[in-house]
């Protein structure tokens, strides 16, 4: 099935002028004497049972280029029939001469359609007369196959029955924006020639650096028929520009031309940068070496990467000496790699041709009209369509490595980065489409794109230097930058603009200024500025004023501009400067108004009831640790509760005065004095934050609450926070404007109900400024985010990459400390008012801790205490014949009895026995009288118990001997 013309339709007028142009030029081609004839040869057609097939040629044959080509033509398809001689088809080039022009070549590849049949043809040699034979080939399904048109627009979609057996031009463009890109370059010149071949790389190539972040702000075309005066004109308008970046796309003699206006007028100098596509890199070898070494030193270039082989090598030699055979008037001939490709395209038409085998080589005639003339007198062939399937199917190893037809166009290779120096050009680098730029083919990451500069060698740039250029700079024509700034009279602190009358000049001071003046110092060169102050008129605001940069009427804005969304898509922020954020100033509350429970919100709910708790339980391990062997904790029930409580509450505040007897008892005390401690300690600590808290407290907590309340706000005259409190959904009659931090106050001390404002809103900066002159009376509470101030720069400007640099290195460094302390002197003796001051209730997650020591303490002595007083009894228990309940009752019995076996009662005891060993009764004599006090308390109870559990005689009977009545009657 013979595919749909999808090229352009002519019209049946022009039809039959074009092909009247064309006939009258096959005569001049037919007939014409002198070096242009028409050449006819024979490809070791010897054999007789062979076909021959008619294979045409069109070529500028008065250029190297075609000259060249036709002899690797010629030299393989010799290799291909003498290699393989029982091949059944023989191709018979007919060659054409193109004569530099495109009516010629297509003229002449009619002529050859026509009178000679030709299945196929190899050329044009250039895009734009490739462009003229492709509708033939497209009309009389002739396969066109070109070694050397490389533009991207003779695409093999559109024109199905063109082959690009060499690389597309669009294939190189990732590898120059890796180039840019590996050294930081934010914008770049397209110089291209003014022809189809020019004019195809560039959206591609334009895109290709766009993804990469460079830009275009410019593009150069020059006419390929410029003269000198035109070449210079040109020059001198880049030179008036800041990009000095430049990627260069035509043909070497153009080039050539180009580069040596270049040096004349000083753009071959230090800090300039010249990329050349491959068009010109992979033709080198036909430009001038004295405008290699004179005007092209320190330029990069991307050339196609062709892999030495031994059989390349050997191709060269044998092409070598053939070609000065052929052409002895020519001396040191030199190969390129367009040679190499019409080697490769002969050998693949010369095969897909045997492919076909014996097939009847002829064209289909179709019904003709009337008119002699119509192109349908010619025919069509009748083998197009299946040769173009054989081409596509045809693969080897060629010169230049595997050959094959992707889409009817060669098979991207990888790409050489190169830097011309001397008299040629010095490989540094290497791109691959799947690795990026590599030092060598043997380092490659097959799991990392690398643009790292560092991934190439040396590079000596134009002017013989060696730092990397930065790609831009500042026209040395006596320009400087113009640059807006703000008069800001109601926070002058930021921007302040004087004028001198007598003079009539203008000063300007602040702290944006000297910041930006601290910026420029850091940056590693000068940069030439005037600062214009920009009067706001009435209902003109800050974007006002930033529109003037959009419409680049000015170069800049340096001020109080903050960076925003909107913004952004208009013009070029650098980082900013500032804190960031919206936030909105509030009165603190009145603080009269107290709490009467305050005192209870240090503490959450949970920890006070574990406290409670942990009281009543301390209290009752100290009562069954000491009631045994501490009188303190004897007496009634009512006492011994009392008595255990006030100990274990006293300890909160270190007043208890109950001595304890058991070591085990002071261990449970010590863990809960330091529990106690640290409990105290920070409930004084938290009941003094929440007091000041409620001295400091908001008067309001959020927007939602200004919102819901009907209150008015205020912000500041000319701010973007208008549209922002509108965005909120605050009514116009509920916002006043105010235009210093004076009349901010003012509002704020009024209030809303009596004409003033109940919140300010307005930037971290301008915020901070205000509360640094009120900063006991009001408070900032955060409401948005936003970027902070940034200087403003025209979409896509070199400076602000740098400048950006720069505000990194003052803001890190003192230097913003002196800038911030010259212009806001009073902020370090306020408190800071952006860390909000909070109490949280200390909650029992922070005390667990200890609680856990404690209980895992009481518990251990008490423990202790019942294993010692079961083992003391254990004995008599287990040796009565009692029930096992009267067992129990039993060790019940003597849990709560006294233990007179303690070291305490047994000092208390030996106190009162007399010198024979009897026990007498206490007696307390008071200081200021001689009569006794009453007996003491260690014997008045359970004296008979006491006296059976020790075996010692009844207190009935020592009264009785007693000598002293006295004493009898205190003892009885």
């Amino acid at each position: 099935m013979i595919p749909p013309r999808i090229s352009p339709r002519i019209s049946f007028d022009a039809e039959k002028l074009l092909f009247l142009a064309l006939s009258f030029s096959v005569i001049l081609v037919t007939f014409s004497d002198g070096p242009h004839v028409a050449v006819e040869q024979s490809s070791n057609n010897s054999n007789p049972t062979t076909i021959p097939v008619n294979l045409g040629v069109v070529l500028d044959l008065e250029t190297w280029m075609g000259q060249m080509g036709l002899s690797c033509i010629n030299m393989s398809l010799s290799d291909f029939y003498s290699s393989n001689p029982s091949y059944k088809t023989r191709l018979v080039l007919n060659v054409r001469d193109s004569k530099r022009d495109e009516v010629a070549a297509a003229a002449a590849a009619l002529d050859l359609i026509k009178n000679k049949q030709v299945q196929g043809i190899i050329g044009p040699q250039d895009s734009v007369q490739a462009d003229f034979l492709i509708h033939l080939g497209n009309k009389f399904h002739v396969p066109i196959m070109s070694f050397s048109a490389t533009s991207p627009s003779l695409s093999s979609i559109r024109s199905p029955y063109f082959i690009r057996a060499t690389q597309n031009d669009s294939s190189q463009v990732k590898a120059i924006s890796a180039v840019v890109q590996a050294f930081g370059w934010k914008e770049a010149v397209l110089v291209y020639v003014d022809n189809n071949l020019g004019e195809g790389i560039i959206t591609s190539l334009t895109n290709a650096l766009e993804e990469v972040g460079t830009g275009v702000p410019y593009r150069s075309l020059i006419s390929p028929l410029a003269t000198e005066d035109q070449i210079l004109q040109e020059l001198y308008k880049l030179m008036t520009m800041q990009m000095r970046v430049f990627i260069v796309h035509m043909l070497p003699t153009l080039s050539s031309r180009l580069f040596a206006k270049a040096k004349k007028v000083g753009m071959m100098s230090e800090g300039y940068v010249w990329i050349l596509t491959n068009g010109i890199t992979d033709l080198l070898s036909s430009v001038d070496s004295s405008i290699l070494a004179s005007s092209m030193q320190g330029v990069l270039g991307i050339k196609t990467y062709v892999p030495y082989t031994p059989n390349l090598d050997n191709f060269m030699v044998r092409w070598k000496m053939k070609f000065q055979r052929d052409n002895p008037s020519i001396h040191n001939p030199k190969l390129n790699i367009f040679g190499y490709w019409a080697y490769d395209a002969a050998r693949a038409m010369a095969m897909a041709i045997e492919e076909m085998g014996a097939t009847n080589f002829t064209y289909h005639k179709l019904n003709a009209s009337i008119d002699a003339i119509d192109f349908d007198t010619i025919g069509v062939s009748q083998n197009g369509q299946k040769l173009l399937q054989k081409i596509g199917n045809v693969t080897f190893t060629g010169l230049t490595g595997n050959f094959r037809l992707i889409d009817g166009q060669l098979e991207p290779t990888l790409f050489q980065i190169v830097n011309i120096n001397g008299n040629a050009a010095r490989g540094i680098g290497f791109w691959t489409l799947e690795n990026g730029l590599l030092r060598d083919l043997y380092s490659f990451n097959t799991s990392k794109y690398s643009t790292s500069k560092s991934n190439l060698g040396s590079i000596l740039w134009p002017g013989d230097s060696t730092s990397v250029p930065k790609g831009w700079e500042i026209p040395t024509n006596g320009k400087r930058l113009k640059i807006l700034v703000p008069m800001n009279y109601s926070f002058p602190e930021f921007v302040t603009v004087t004028q001198d009358l007598s003079t009539n000049t203008f000063q300007v001071s602040g702290y944006c200024i000297d910041t930006f003046q601290a910026v420029i110092e850091k940056l590693p060169y000068a940069v030439a500025y005037d600062l214009i102050p920009f009067t706001f008129t009435d209902g003109s605001t800050y974007n006002d004023m930033i529109d003037q940069v959009f419409y680049q009427n000015y170069d800049a804005v340096v001020g109080d501009t903050t960076i925003t969304a909107n913004r952004s898509l208009y013009v070029d922020f650098t980082l900013p400067y500032t804190e960031s954020g919206v936030a909105m100033v509030v009165p603190y509350k009145d603080s009269k108004s107290k709490n009467a429970w305050v005192f209870l919100k240090p503490l959450t709910w949970d920890l006070w009831l574990t406290t409670g708790c942990f009281f009543v339980f301390i209290a009752l391990v100290v009562w069954i640790l000491e009631h045994r062997i501490n009188e303190e904790f004897k007496g009634s029930v009512a006492h011994q509760i009392g008595t255990s409580f006030w100990f274990s509450f006293s300890i909160m505040v270190f007043s208890q005065r109950e001595r304890i007897s058991s070591n085990l008892t002071r261990f449970v005390v010590i863990v809960w004095f330091f529990l106690v401690l640290i409990l105290t300690q920070s409930y004084t600590a938290s009941l003094s934050s929440i007091l000041v808290v409620q001295n400091l407290q908001p008067s309001v907590a959020d927007v939602d609450q200004l919102l819901k309340s009907g209150e008015k706000v205020g912000y500041q005259h000319g701010s973007f926070i208008y549209g922002i409190l509108k965005q909120m959904k605050f009514a116009d009659s509920r916002l006043i404007c105010f235009h210093s931090p004076e009349e901010c106050d003012a509002l704020l001390s009024k209030g809303s109900a009596k004409g003033g404002i109940a919140a300010a809103f307005d930037e971290v900066p301008y915020i901070k400024l205000v509360l640094s002159q009120y900063c006991n009376r009001y408070t900032m509470m955060p409401t948005l985010k936003t970027a902070g101030f940034g200087f403003i720069f025209p979409k896509g400007s070199p400076l602000v990459p740098d400048i950006s640099r720069a505000i990194l290195n003052v803001t890190e460094g003192p230097k913003m400390m002196e800038i911030e302390n010259k212009w806001f002197p009073s902020k370090s003796n306020c408190l800071n008012s952006t860390n909000s001051v909070s109490s949280n209730s200390l909650d029992l997650d922070s005390f667990w801790g200890l609680f856990s020591i404690v209980g895992a303490a009481a518990v251990l002595a008490l423990s202790i205490s019942m294993v010692m007083i079961i083992n003391r009894s254990w004995h008599e228990v287990t040796s009565s014949s009692s029930s096992l309940w009267e067992k129990i009752a039993g060790l019940g019995r003597r849990f709560y009895q006294r233990n007179f076996n303690s070291h305490t009662l047994r000092e208390r005891r030996g106190r009162n026995m007399d010198d024979g060993g009897n026990e007498i009764a206490a007696v307390e004599t008071s200081e200021n009288t001689n009569f006794p006090l009453s007996p003491s308390r260690d014997f008045s109870q359970n004296r008979d118990d006491i006296d059976n559990e020790q075996g010692t005689p009844s207190a009935r009977h020592l009264c009785e001997g007693s000598s002293l009545a006295s004493e009898a009657r205190v003892c009885c």
